[in-house]
């Protein structure tokens, strides 16, 4: 691969002197329909074409099709509109391969490897890893190693003729001034924003300006909506469950109902850990000090909230619950376990510390009875059975809507499912019942008159289906119908008037006698001054220096404006220019130069792509079938 770049001027000449030439010619309109051929009629009706023999057929094309969709590049509602662009990119790549084999570029399997390894991360050295990638990408191994070496191909051949780019010595001297230089400005900034809260229109300022703009006031289309809820905990509740349905599940089920020997027990804990062999003694007193407290009827609660140190009880009053065995450590669980309801231990020591257990009940193992597990069953089976009925409930519901649209109260009432009739609903917006999820909004918005929605979860336990019963077209608004509207437009359009104004005052004033100081004060406002900044910063207070390029041509002393910029109008005046270093000229002269080739590159690669196609077709090497490519459009039109 290198060494076809150190050669680089004898292939530069060789291919740049064919390439300049095509892209100099008149190109080939070569995915239109009834567009040219390549002067080939259609012979096989499964390739969309042939480049130098070898077909592009139209299962590729839906094979990437499907890829790009599966991949979420490709929206399966605009495959119609992006297919005639994917098949020529198809296309083009074939023939910048062919052509760039033609040249005598070739990738080689050492190449190949490589490509394969920047792609993985290395992870292509295990062959069940990539025969899985290669599988999730719709293709085979050599399919797909075919089409990584044809974009290499054709990358290796932009890169070739990217080398000719030539960017002549005052053009890269210019665009190191104009990357260098910088400018001071004094500045007037006049901001809409700020002046909003001047203005306080009256009800007859508003109607006035409704009269005079009536024409760009219209009140958006809206849709008649109805919305059968489903809710799941409602079907939950409808659900009636015998009692042999109970205990039949209680019986099928009823090692779920054992309870193992536990006790519900609470500490006080002072720990011990990190700590030498005196502070062990000093914490052990102080146990036994609370030890006495508690046996002589001490609030055990109030001295675990006291001087417990186990973040997890001391809150709780030295509560941890119901514990079985094999839960804790050996002797807090052999102390635990001794205890009889409300016995008090004495100091039990494990390796946290020293603790003082209450057991506060005992209770040996055992099966729950039926009716202490009846409210556990309840639950179990409708939840069980909950998400079947809804399924059911919604499949029943969207069917019947299907058939009649125009009945959908009438459904509702008949399977107990509440309606909400929704009027004058806008697309896009939040609705009542339903939110304002984005996915299914979107999903609404496409329904049209008497069609019915999928069931869409607004909620974890709630479903909505929807019709549309009516469309309201737009229609010329009434005043008060955009009220709100006319005032937030009303206050817009006026303080970007008075900043308007406010700026040619203090323009003329400053294009008079050049003191924005003096333009400042008769406005109302003060004269700034930013820092230097070049053409690609920005200017402090005022923004991207992408605004104010007038500047940098203009001599000192200028004064420019009103300009509309995004902060908003400003008049400036150029107060100083400091030229580019020519000393830093040689240092930056190789990256001004490469980024100038890359751009001019960019800009020059579809023409060069379409150059190659033309070139090929004209030769027979490229042999378009648009009949094929018709059919494929067709398969995938909404």
């Amino acid at each position: 691969m290198f060494d076809l770049f150190r050669s680089r001027d004898k292939m530069v000449r060789i291919v740049l002197g064919a390439l300049l030439l095509l892209v100099a010619a008149s190109m080939l309109l070569y995915l239109v329909p009834g567009g040219p051929t390549g002067g080939a009629r259609n012979t096989d009706d499964q390739n969309i074409a042939e480049v130098g023999g070898e077909p592009i057929t139209a299962q590729e094309v839906e094979s990437r099709i499907q890829i790009e969709v599966r991949r979420g590049r490709l929206p399966e509602n605009l495959v119609y509109a992006e297919a005639p662009q994917l098949m020529q990119s198809m296309i083009r790549e074939r023939a910048m391969a062919y052509e760039a084999h033609r040249l005598g570029i070739e990738v080689s399997d050492a190449d190949l490897a490589n490509e394969l390894q920047a792609i993985s991360g290395g992870q292509f050295s295990d062959h069940n890893t990539y025969e899985r990638y290669v599988s999730e990408q719709g293709m085979t191994i050599p399919e797909f190693e075919a089409r990584l070496r044809q974009g290499e191909l054709a990358a290796r051949l932009q890169m070739v003729a990217a080398m000719g780019q030539v960017v002549l010595p005052d053009e890269v001297h210019k665009a190191f001034v104009e990357r260098n230089e910088k400018v001071k400005l004094q500045y007037v900034l006049f901001s809409p924003a700020t002046l909003k809260e001047k203005i306080n229109p009256t009800p007859a300022d508003l109607e006035n300006y409704f009269n005079r703009n009536r024409g760009f006031f219209r009140a958006p289309e809206t849709r008649d909506l109805d919305v059968l809820v489903i809710d799941q905990d409602k079907v939950a509740a409808g659900i009636q469950l015998s009692d042999d349905q109970l205990r039949n599940w209680y019986t099928a089920h009823m090692d779920q109902f054992r309870i193992p020997e536990r006790v519900h027990a609470r500490h006080i804990l002072l720990t011990t850990t990190g700590k030498t062999p005196d502070e062990v003694n000093k914490i052990k007193a102080q146990a036994e000090d609370v030890l006495k407290q508690v046996k002589a009827g001490g609030d055990f609660a109030a001295l675990a909230a006291k001087y417990s140190q186990d973040p997890g009880s001391a809150s709780k009053g030295g509560d941890v619950g119901w514990v079985i065995r094999g839960q804790m450590v050996p002797n807090f669980e052999k102390a635990v376990f001794s205890l009889k309801p409300n016995e008090i231990s004495n100091l039990v020591t494990t390796e946290y510390g020293f603790h003082i257990v209450q057991a506060l009940a005992h209770e040996q193992a055992h099966v729950k009875t039926f009716e202490e597990a009846r409210p556990e069953i309840i639950a179990e089976l409708k939840t069980e059975m909950v998400a079947d009925r809804v399924q059911a409930l919604a499949d029943e519901a969207r069917a019947a809507l299907v058939k009649a649209p125009q009945n959908a109260s009438q459904i509702g009432s008949k399977l107990g499912i509440p309606i909400l009739s929704l009027g004058q609903t806008v697309a896009g917006a939040a609705l009542p019942g339903i939110g304002s999820d984005r996915e299914v909004i979107a999903a609404i918005g496409d329904l049209k008159v008497g069609e019915v929605s999928q069931a869409l979860s607004v909620s974890p336990t709630r479903q909505v289906i929807v019709t549309v019963r009516r469309t309201n077209p737009s229609h010329p608004a009434e005043f008060a119908d955009v009220k709100d509207q006319i005032r937030g437009t009303y206050i817009d359009t006026k303080a970007s008037q008075m900043a308007r104004d406010d700026a040619k005052k203090a323009a003329d004033i400053a294009e008079v006698n050049g003191d924005m100081d003096a333009a400042a004060k008769a406005t109302g406002t003060t004269a700034k001054t930013t820092d230097d900044f070049t053409r690609s910063g920005a200017a402090e207070g005022l923004g991207q220096a992408a605004h104010y390029r007038e500047a940098f041509t203009k001599p000192v002393g200028a004064v420019l404006g009103p300009l509309n910029t995004p902060e908003g109008m400003v008049v400036v005046k150029v107060i100083a220019k400091t030229p580019a270093d020519e000393s830093q000229f040689a240092a930056q002269r190789e990256r001004i130069v490469e980024e100038m080739k890359q751009r001019r590159a960019q800009e020059d690669d579809a023409l060069f792509e379409d150059s190659i196609v033309s070139k090929l077709t004209s030769e027979g090497k490229v042999k378009l079938h648009i009949d094929v490519m018709k059919r494929i459009l067709e398969r995938h039109r909404a």
